[in-house]
C-alpha cells in the first residue's frame, strides 16, 4: 500500500545465494507465497526472489487461504493492510492451521504494538516498507532456517521418543530375560535335585514295592499255620500257656490288623514308586533336546505332584484330557509351565472351589487351558501379570516370576499364553503350541 520499493543490489544477491545454499528436504521448502493488495509490490518481490524460489502471489488473505489450502508453502510474506481479512488475521489462521509455514510480516506504518503484536501471535520477522532488499534476503533467510530448525527438532523429538518407548521395551525384556534365566538356572538346580532323589530312591523303593508282595505272601501262609494250631487239641497244661502268651501280646488284635497293615504297606510303597517315578517325569533330565512328549501325561504327572494342593478336599479337580497328538517340545521347562499354571490356580481360590484342566487339538496347534473359579484379577493388574516380579501375593509366597517365565517358555516354543478374566468369577489361562515346531535350528540356540 506504499509506492514501489527502492531495489539495492550491495550484498542481496549474494545473502540470497547464500540463503539457498541449504539443502532442503522437501520440494515445498522452496515455494514462496508473496500476499499484497498492490500488485507492483507483488511483481517485484516475486521477480527478484524467483531465480531461487517458486513464488506465487495473491492479492488478499482469502485468496492466500485458499491457496495455502491446495499445497503448502515454506513461507508467506504478507502484506499488514489489505483489503478484507488483514494482515494479523491471516497471520493467526496461517499459525493455527499450517504450523510449519514461516510468515513474514510487512507494513508501511511504522508502529510499535503492532510490530509487538504479530510477533506474538507467530510473525518470523517484521519490516517497514520501504526495505531495502538485501534486508528482504536476509530476513527470509533467517526465517527458513529457523522453520527448518523447529521441524528437525520437532522430528528429532519424535524420534526420540519412539526410541525411548523402544529402549524402555527394551529394558523391560532384559529385565524379563535377567530373571527367566535366574530361575532357570534355579529350576535346572531343582531338577538335578529332583532327578538325583528319584535316582537314589528308585532303587530301594523297588525293593520294598516288591518284598511287601513276597512279605503278604508269607504271612499269608503264617496265618494258615497259625489258625491249623488253633485247631488243634492241646494238652490242658499247653493249651493254657498257649493262652496265656496269646494274651501277653494281644494275639487276636495282631491277626486282625496283619490284613490292613499290609495294605497300607503296600499303599505306602506304591505311593513311594510313584512320587519317584513323578520325579522322573517331571525333571526329565535326559529330555535336553526337542522330543515328542504326551502333554496330557506330563500335566498328570505335575497334578501329582501338587497333591498338597489338590487332595485335601478344598479344591475339585475337573480334568478334561482331549486327543492330542505328540507335541515337540522341551519336556522340562513346559512342565514347568504346567506347574506354574496350576498352583496360582489353587492360589487363586481361597476357600472352596473348582481348576478345571482342558486340553484340545485344533488342526495344527494344541491347546491346554486352566481354569480357576477364584475372584479374578483386578482390569489395572490385568495387564502386568507377564511383568517380571509382578506380584500380588503376600511376601514370600510368591516371586512374580512364574508367568513371566511360563510367558518365555511358551514364545520359545512358538506359542502364545492367553487370558480370559472375569472378575469375581474366575480366570482361565489358555496355552497354545504348534503340533511340529519349525526352525528347530533357531529354539535351540
Amino acid at each position: 500500500m506504499t509506492g514501489p520499493l527502492p531495489v539495492t543490489t550491495s550484498d542481496s544477491q549474494s545473502l540470497l545465494n547464500h540463503s539457498l545454499d541449504l539443502e532442503y528436504a522437501e520440494d515445498h521448502d522452496r515455494r514462496l507465497l508473496i500476499v499484497d493488495d498492490e500488485e507492483p509490490v507483488r511483481n517485484l518481490f516475486a521477480a527478484y526472489l524467483e531465480e531461487h524460489y517458486t513464488c506465487e502471489t495473491a492479492a488478499d488473505a482469502q485468496e492466500a487461504l485458499d491457496m495455502l489450502a491446495r499445497g503448502p508453502f515454506a513461507l508467506v510474506l504478507s502484506d499488514m493492510q489489505m483489503p478484507g481479512l488483514g494482515g494479523i488475521e491471516l497471520l493467526r489462521k496461517i499459525v493455527e492451521h499450517y504450523p510449519e509455514t514461516a510468515v513474514i510480516m510487512i507494513s508501511g506504518v511504522d508502529r510499535t504494538q503492532r510490530v509487538i503484536d504479530a510477533i506474538r501471535v507467530g510473525a518470523s520477522d517484521y519490516l517497514i516498507k520501504p526495505c531495502e532488499l538485501d534486508v528482504l534476503a536476509f530476513s527470509i533467510e533467517r526465517a527458513l532456517e529457523r522453520r527448518m530448525l523447529l521441524r528437525n527438532a520437532r522430528r528429532y523429538k519424535k524420534d526420540l521418543e519412539i526410541r525411548n518407548a523402544e529402549l524402555a521395551q527394551q529394558k523391560v525384556e532384559l529385565v524379563r530375560l535377567q530373571a527367566q534365566m535366574v530361575q532357570s538356572e534355579k529350576m535346572a538346580s531343582l531338577g538335578l535335585l529332583a532327578a538325583g532323589v528319584a535316582h537314589e530312591l528308585n532303587n530301594p523303593a523297588g525293593f520294598i514295592y516288591s518284598n511287601v508282595d513276597v512279605l503278604r505272601q508269607h504271612v499269608e501262609r503264617l496265618e494258615r499255620c497259625l489258625f491249623a494250631y488253633d485247631e488243634m487239641t492241646l494238652p490242658n497244661q499247653d493249651a493254657d500257656r498257649i493262652a496265656k502268651i496269646k494274651a501277653e501280646i494281644d494275639y487276636d488284635n495282631i491277626v486282625n490288623d496283619l490284613e490292613s497293615i499290609m495294605s497300607d504297606c503296600h499303599l505306602g510303597a506304591e505311593r513311594i514308586r510313584d512320587v519317584v517315578q513323578n520325579l522322573r517325569l517331571f525333571s526329565r533330565l535326559d529330555e535336553s533336546e526337542i522330543k515328542q512328549v504326551d502333554l496330557n501325561e506330563s500335566i498328570e504327572a505335575t497334578v501329582r505332584l501338587l497333591s498338597h494342593y489338590y487332595k485335601s478336599g478344598r479344591i475339585t479337580l475337573d480334568r478334561n484330557y482331549g486327543e492330542l497328538p505328540l507335541v515337540n517340545c522341551y519336556a522340562a521347562q513346559m512342565n514347568q509351565v504346567w506347574m506354574n499354571l496350576l498352583v496360582n490356580a489353587a492360589q487363586a481360590i481361597e476357600d472352596d472351589g473348582t481348576v478345571r484342566i482342558q486340553t484340545v487339538r485344533n488342526g495344527k496347534t494344541v491347546s491346554v487351558s486352566v481354569t480357576d473359579s477364584g475372584k479374578g484379577i483386578s482390569p489395572e493388574n490385568l495387564k502386568k501379570i507377564f511383568d517380571p516380579f509382578f506380584t500380588t501375593k503376600p511376601v514370600g509366597e510368591g516371586t512374580g516370576l512364574g508367568l513371566s517365565i511360563s510367558h518365555g517358555i511358551v514364545q520359545k516354543h512358538r506359542g502364545s499364553i492367553a487370558v480370559d478374566n472375569i472378575p469375581g468369577v474366575g480366570t482361565t489361562f489358555t496355552v497354545t503350541l504348534p503340533v511340529d515346531i519349525e526352525e528347530t535350528e533357531a529354539l535351540e540356540n
